[in-house]
C-alpha cells in the first residue's frame, strides 16, 4: 500500500497570510501530497468563540490559485451549509482553478451532542435538522452532485431533500468523470453513504480500535451492495504535537499498519516558520522509511 500524506490547516484564530504562508511552503516539499481547510463559520477552538475565522470555500479557491502541485480539498464541507448544486458549482470553479487538484470532501454536519455545532447555524440562518436527517440528505446530494458533474443535457429532481429544475452543470471539472470524492464521519448511517459515494473515506484518528472496527463496518456494507470495498482508499485525520514528533511518528505507523494509506496531519496554530518542512523532515520522511522498513 502506497501512503499519501497531507497537512489540514483549520482557517480559524489566524489570518489569510498565515494560511497562504504555510501552503505555499507545503507546495514546495514534495513529501507533502496534499492540503486541507475546514468549513465551520464560528470557531471550534482556541481562547476566543467570537475570533476570526475565514470561510473555507473562498479560501479554498483562493490557495488553489496560488499553489500548482499539491492536491486540496475541505475536510470536510457541511451539506447542510449550501445547496447541492450551488456547491457542485462551487466545487467545479475550484477544480477549474486548481487546474484539476481538488478532493471533494464532504459530510452531514455537525451532530446534534456536540454543543458549538448549533450556534453556527443560527448565527447564520442556517436550519438545523437532526442527524438521521442530514445523512439522508447527504445521500441525495452526493447522487445530485455527481450527475451536475457528469451529465450532459438538463434534468430534473424530485427527492426528498432536493428539488431541481432543468438542472445543468457547465462547465463540467477538470477531472473526469468527476473529482475524487471524499466523505467523513463514523456513524454506521454515513457510512452506508460512504459505501455508495465515497472513493476516499475519512475518520479522526482519536482511538484507533475504533477506526478499524468501523473500517471492517464500511467494507460489511460495501459487500452488501455489491462493491468492492477496496475501491474506497481509507484516510485518517492525526493531530501534531510539534513537542512530540516520536509520538505522531507512533500513531501514524500504527493507522498505516491498520490500513489507512491516507494520512492527514492537523497542524495546530499558531504555525512556526518553516512547519511544513518540519512536518516533512520530522514525520513523513521517517514513516515512509519505517513502512519500507517493515
Amino acid at each position: 500500500m502506497t501512503t499519501s500524506f497531507g497537512i489540514a490547516t483549520a482557517p480559524q484564530q489566524v489570518t489569510y497570510d498565515d494560511v497562504l504562508r504555510v501552503w505555499r511552503e507545503a507546495d514546495t516539499v514534495d513529501e507533502i501530497d496534499h492540503a486541507w481547510l475546514f468549513d465551520h463559520l464560528k470557531p471550534i477552538g482556541g481562547a476566543d468563540p467570537e475570533g476570526p475565522i475565514l470561510e473555507g470555500w473562498t479560501l479554498l479557491a483562493a490557495l488553489a490559485a496560488q499553489t500548482e502541485r499539491l492536491r486540496l480539498g475541505l475536510l470536510v464541507t457541511s451539506n447542510r451549509f449550501r445547496p447541492p448544486a450551488v456547491l457542485a458549482k462551487i466545487a467545479t470553479t475550484v477544480d477549474l482553478v486548481s487546474r484539476g487538484r481538488l478532493d471533494f470532501g464532504i459530510g452531514a454536519g455537525s451532530r446534534p451532542s456536540i454543543p458549538w455545532a448549533r450556534r453556527e447555524y443560527d448565527a447564520h440562518g442556517l436550519p438545523y435538522h437532526d442527524f438521521g436527517d442530514s445523512v439522508a440528505a447527504l445521500d441525495e446530494a452526493c447522487t445530485v452532485i455527481r450527475r451536475l458533474w457528469t451529465e450532459d443535457a438538463p434534468f430534473d429532481v424530485a427527492g426528498e431533500y432536493v428539488q431541481l429544475t432543468g438542472a445543468f452543470g457547465n462547465p463540467k471539472p477538470v477531472q473526469r468523470p468527476h473529482p475524487p470524492i471524499l466523505i467523513g464521519g463514523r456513524a454506521a448511517k454515513t457510512l452506508r453513504v460512504v459505501a455508495r459515494h465515497a472513493d476516499i473515506w475519512n475518520i479522526p484518528g482519536g482511538d484507533l480500535a475504533d477506526c478499524v472496527e468501523r473500517s471492517a463496518r464500511l467494507d460489511r456494507y460495501c459487500a452488501e451492495i455489491g462493491r468492492d470495498p477496496a475501491e474506497i482508499t481509507r484516510s485518517i485525520h492525526l493531530p501534531v504535537s510539534y513537542d512530540d514528533p516520536g509520538a505522531v511518528r507512533a500513531a501514524v505507523a500504527e493507522a498505516v499498519d491498520a490500513g489507512f494509506g491516507h494520512v492527514v496531519l492537523g497542524l495546530p496554530a499558531p504555525w512556526p516558520a518553516g512547519v511544513a518542512r518540519w512536518v516533512a523532515d520530522e514525520i513523513v520522511v521517517p514513516s515512509r522509511a519505517g513502512a519500507a522498513v517493515g
